[in-house]
């Protein structure tokens, strides 16, 4: 189970914004990854991230 965990770790510190290729945060509250320069919070369903523009959210 550790190495599944290690493997999704190092997936989500792979991915980048798809708008300003920028690094994004991990929000575990709300299964989001974050990308404070584009003010977008991408979602995580089922542990795939939908890196698609049309499914984020806004973020202030």
């Amino acid at each position: 189970m550790t190495d599944e965990v290690t493997a999704d770790r190092r997936m989500l510190e792979a991915l980048v914004c798809p708008v300003t290729h920028s690094v994004l945060s991990w929000d575990a509250e709300r299964q989001e990854l974050v990308s404070k320069s584009a003010g977008l919070a991408f979602p995580v369903r089922d542990g795939i991230p939908v890196m698609l523009v049309s499914e984020a959210r806004e973020v202030e």
